[in-house]
C-alpha cells in the first residue's frame, strides 16, 4: 500500500498545500490552513484506466422532453426555481443568520405535503422540538412532514436509501453534517464537500428533490469551498436586511431557469409572504416633489420592477468627504460623479454624498446609472424630479447615454402603476444617428416619452447651465 502524504487544506477556499502555512497564497486569509487525514492511496494496479465499463454515447439530436416541475404552493419561489422543483436536483440555499431560510424551507415542504407529497425534514441544529415549535408558530403544525435530527451523512443516506424514495429531504444544514469516515471537524471545507457528494449523488439516484441550506461568511458568500456550488443545480441567495421586512430570494446559477430571477417575500409574525406587486409595495411609501429621489425602472430576471433611488448631496466639514452607498455599486457611483464633473461642469466632489435604494433591493444593472444621475442632480440643485417619471438608461464615460434591454417592459410596468411618462435613452431612428435626440416627445403605452442621448441634456431638464464648453469649440 502506498503511503500518503499529510494534505494541508485551506478552510476558506478548498486550496491544498503540501505544509502548514500561515496565509493561504489562492484566497489571502490568514490562520485558514488546517491538516486532514490522507487519503490512502490505491496500488498502482488498482488505478490504471483497464477493467472499466464502457461508456455510451448518444446524439445530440432526440426528443427531449421537458422535466416535470413540482410545485410549491409558493408562487415565488416557484418562480425562482424555474417554474417548480425538478425531481432529482439539488438546490443550495445561502444567506445571512435569521434572514428566513428555515422559514421558507419549512413552509415549502408544509405546502408540498399537503398536496401529497411525501417531504422529509433533517435538521442538524435544532431538535425535533425546536421546528415543531416554529411550525406550531406558522400554523404549519397539521402538515405531514417527516422530522429528524441527525448529523451523520453516512445514517441519513442508509434512511433515505431504503424503501420508497421522499419527494423532497431539506437538510438544515450542510456545516453541521459529517462523515465519520474523515477526521476533520463538521463545518471544514473536507466534510462540507464531501458530504454534499454524498447527499447529491443520492438524490440524483433516488430521484427527490434535495434542499441544502448553508450558511454566508462575513464577505455574504456560501461557507465551505466554491466547488459546492458547482455541484448542485441551483443556487438560491436570501437577501435583506433583518430590521427590514422585504426579503429577496434570487437565483444566482439555474440549471432549469432564468438566473438573477428573483422572488420578493414580507417578514411577519406568520412567516414569510409573498409579495405578487413587490412594485407597487416599493413606491408605497414614496413621497413626491423630494428633490433627491426618482423612480427608476429596473428588470430582476424576467420580472419588471419599479423602485425609489434615494441621494443626498451635502455639504462636507471633512478634508476627506463621505460616500455612503446602500443598495448599489460604490464604485459606479464614483463614475457618475467623474462624468457629471468632466462633461456636465457639476463639481460635486467636495460634498458628502449618501445613496439608498429605498425598500432593501440591490440592483446590479447598469440601467440605473441614469436614474441616480437625476437623483443626484436632484439634491445637488434643490429641484425635485416630474413625481411621475421613471427614469432608466447607462452611462458612458463620455456622457452619452445608452439603450438597455427589455425597454418596452419597463415601459408596460410603469403604465399599469399609473405613472404618466418616461426618460430613456435616444433609440435609433432612419436618418438619424444614435446619439440624435427629437425634440418632441413621443408616446408609448400610455407614456410620454422623452428621449434624451447625452448627459447634458438631462442636466439640462433641471435649469442648471453648463459649464462644459461644446465640442470643436
Amino acid at each position: 500500500m502506498a503511503k500518503s502524504s499529510p494534505r494541508f487544506v485551506c478552510q476558506s477556499c478548498g486550496a491544498v498545500t503540501p505544509r502548514w502555512i500561515g496565509k493561504c497564497e489562492s484566497c489571502g486569509e490568514w490562520n485558514s490552513i488546517q491538516e486532514e487525514a490522507p487519503v490512502e492511496a490505491l496500488p498502482k494496479g488498482q488505478t490504471g484506466g483497464r477493467g472499466g465499463r464502457k461508456v455510451e454515447f448518444f446524439p445530440l439530436k432526440g426528443a427531449a422532453a421537458p422535466p416535470p416541475r413540482l410545485p410549491t404552493g409558493l408562487a415565488e419561489l416557484d418562480r425562482v426555481a424555474g417554474g417548480g422543483l425538478v425531481p432529482g436536483s439539488a438546490l443550495l440555499v445561502g444567506g445571512d443568520p435569521g434572514i428566513g431560510k428555515s422559514t421558507i424551507l419549512l413552509q415549502a415542504t408544509a405546502g408540498l405535503a399537503r398536496g401529497g407529497a411525501k417531504c422529509v425534514y433533517i435538521s442538524g441544529e435544532e431538535a425535533i422540538d425546536q421546528v415543531r415549535l416554529r411550525a406550531k408558530r406558522l400554523g404549519l403544525e397539521d402538515a405531514p412532514v417527516a422530522l429528524a435530527s441527525a448529523t451523520n451523512v453516512r445514517d441519513i443516506v442508509a434512511t433515505l436509501d431504503t424503501g420508497a424514495p421522499p419527494d423532497v429531504v431539506v437538510i438544515d444544514s450542510i456545516q453541521t453534517m459529517y462523515l465519520d469516515t474523515m477526521d476533520s471537524a463538521p463545518g471544514s471545507v473536507a466534510q462540507v464537500r464531501a458530504g454534499s457528494h454524498e447527499l447529491i449523488r443520492l438524490a440524483k439516484k433516488r430521484g427527490f428533490v434535495l434542499f441544502l441550506v448553508g450558511h454566508v461568511t462575513k464577505e455574504g458568500q456560501i461557507a465551505g469551498p466554491r466547488v459546492m456550488e458547482h455541484m448542485v443545480d441551483a443556487v438560491l441567495y436570501f437577501e435583506g436586511e433583518r430590521g427590514h421586512q422585504f426579503r429577496i430570494l434570487r437565483a444566482v446559477k439555474n440549471r432549469f431557469g432564468a438566473t438573477d430571477e428573483i422572488g420578493v417575500f414580507a417578514m411577519s409574525d406568520a412567516g414569510l409572504t409573498e409579495v405578487p406587486n413587490p412594485s407597487a409595495l416599493f413606491l408605497a411609501e414614496r413621497r413626491g416633489n423630494v428633490t433627491g429621489s426618482c423612480v427608476f425602472a429596473g428588470i430582476e430576471g424576467t420580472r419588471p420592477m419599479l423602485v425609489e433611488i434615494q441621494a443626498l448631496v451635502a455639504q462636507s466639514g471633512l478634508g476627506t468627504p463621505r460616500r455612503a452607498v446602500v443598495g448599489w455599486d460604490s464604485g459606479r457611483l464614483s463614475m457618475i460623479m467623474a462624468v457629471l464633473e468632466a462633461r456636465c461642469g457639476l463639481a460635486m466632489g467636495g460634498n458628502d454624498v449618501y445613496l439608498n435604494v429605498a425598500g432593501g433591493l440591490r440592483i446590479s444593472e447598469p440601467a440605473a446609472d441614469l436614474a441616480v444621475a437625476a437623483a443626484l442632480i436632484s439634491s445637488f440643485t434643490g429641484i425635485p424630479a416630474p413625481p411621475d417619471m421613471v427614469i432608466f438608461g447607462e452611462i458612458g464615460l463620455s456622457g452619452e447615454v445608452r439603450a438597455v434591454a427589455q425597454g418596452d417592459l419597463r415601459l408596460k410596468e410603469a403604465a399599469k402603476l399609473g405613472f404618466d411618462q418616461a426618460l430613456a435613452p435616444t433609440r435609433p431612428r432612419e436618418g438619424k444617428g444614435r446619439g440624435a435626440s427629437d425634440p418632441k416627445a413621443t408616446g408609448k403605452d400610455g407614456l410620454r416619452m422623452r428621449e434624451i442621448g447625452h448627459l447634458q441634456d438631462l442636466v439640462a431638464l433641471f435649469d442648471v447651465p453648463n459649464t462644459q464648453p461644446s465640442e470643436g469649440e
